[in-house]
């Protein structure tokens, strides 16, 4: 192929080439076959003269001869490279030197190849087509990182309001549970709700339309995120505790005031809300309770959720329940319900399974014999909130270390001290 037509400035990289020599007639020479092949010319006598045209209008290629009075044509090289730019420039050393020690010196000060003069106007061009192809990958590989950082900065943005809005979506799920500990007479109440994320599928809660009478469940959305967060916040509505007329546990009364209904009801209802809801595909698991605080009648139905651990007040410990079926998958499905009764002392603990499916340092899941054991533990001289807090933090002293939380962690406490 004609080396000639190897190039065309027109389309190439290489448009404006800088020529530097002592010697007015190899610039001649060289500007001369420049010129004709159709670059654009910039001529300098000495390295420092060159210096200032790179400051101002760097070129896309340097011809450089070595010898120079001053500024040699490396010294020329290295300061060159030292200018910010923010496009590679292909530099030629010119040089009658062709020892291996010399060619290293020059590719230690930055030059990209090397001509031997007195230069072949042929091997000239050719080594110019050289440099052409690679400055084209060169700045084609610089537009796409270009393209992928103002992606990225794209990205972040994204990330940093979808961030933003998580958070501001964390605080809302959080006014869901406004009270982590409340008394019912001499009882107590208490919750703990550690979302993996910003955001989780856990849901606690606790209320009581009067005297004597308490209701508390725990709860846990399938999948995590978002759409599992909304889930939590619509069952939220469903089991308010500041609106009785909204709650589905309850129902007004003749005298205008709110009972309790059968927790079987309850998850009932709630099944064939979630079915009628077309497009929904979350299902989720329960455990609802309610307390007749006189005489420590425990009600319960248990939909999925991991089998309650009831703590006697000896120091005794048994999972209660038998199971069941979550809520959302089948329509006009029933559950049964279990009646238990407390002692004074006695506390019913309702957990996920972020509890018994963590994974321990040794690689195994803590499951109910290790949660027995971490909340034996936790229990001495420690009560509510408290004892579940110091249950959390046991959890995370012998989880998988590096890991963190990969499932949400839920817990409720209910303490039964007498009518």
């Amino acid at each position: 192929m004609d080396v000639q037509n190897q190039i065309d400035p027109a389309s190439g990289s290489i448009k404006r080439v800088l020529v530097v020599d002592d010697s007015r007639l190899q610039r001649r020479i060289l500007t001369s076959s420049l010129k004709k092949w159709g670059f654009d010319v910039v001529e300098a006598d000495s390295g420092e003269a060159a210096m200032q045209i790179c400051e101002t209008a760097p070129p896309d290629l340097v011809l450089s001869d070595w010898m120079m009075p001053g500024m040699s044509g490396p010294d020329f090289c290295r300061g060159f490279r030292a200018l910010p730019s923010e496009e590679y420039v292909y530099f030629i050393l010119l040089t009658s030197k062709s020892e291996k020690n010399e060619v290293a010196q020059g590719l230690d000060a930055g030059a990209d190849d090397f001509l031997i003069k007195p230069v072949n106007s042929n091997e000239l061009r050719a080594r110019i087509a050289a440099g052409d192809r690679i400055l084209g990958m060169q700045r084609e590989l610089s537009e796409k990182n270009r393209v992928i950082s103002d992606t990225l900065n794209e990205l972040k943005g994204l990330y940093d309001a979808i961030d933003q809005d998580l958070i501001q979506a964390r605080k809302i799920q959080e006014s869901l549970v406004p009270d982590l500990s409340r008394e019912f007479g001499k009882s107590r109440v208490s919750l703990l709700l550690k979302p993996c994320g910003h955001i989780g599928g856990d849901l606690v809660g606790m209320f009581s339309p009067g005297e004597n009478r308490v209701g508390f469940y725990g709860i846990d959305v399938s999948g995590h995120g978002i759409t599992s967060a909304m889930m939590t916040a619509r069952l939220g509505g469903y089991l308010s505790s500041s609106y009785f007329d909204q709650n589905v546990a309850m129902e007004r009364q003749l005298d205008k005031s709110f009972a309790l209904r059968a927790p079987s009801a309850v998850a009932e209802d709630l099944n064939t809300r979630l079915i009628a809801d077309t497009g929904v595909e979350e299902y989720f698991t329960m455990v609802y309770a309610t307390v007749d605080l006189g005489n420590g009648h425990l009600r319960m139905v248990q939909a999925g959720h991991p089998n309650p651990l009831l703590l006697r007040k000896d120091g005794s410990a048994e999972f209660i329940g038998q199971g069941g079926v979550p809520i959302g998958l089948m329509p006009d499905l029933t559950w049964e319900q279990s009646d238990h009764w407390l002692d004074p002392g006695d506390r019913i603990m309702i957990y996920s399974d972020g509890f018994t499916e963590c994974e321990l340092s040794n690689g195994t899941m803590l499951e109910e014999n290790g949660l027995v054991d971490l909340v034996n533990r936790c229990t001495k001289g420690r009560s509510g909130p408290e004892f579940l807090e110091d249950l959390f933090w046991n959890l995370t002293q012998i989880m998988s270390p590096g890991h963190g939380l990969t499932d949400d962690v839920s817990a409720t406490v209910f303490e039964y001290n007498g009518p």
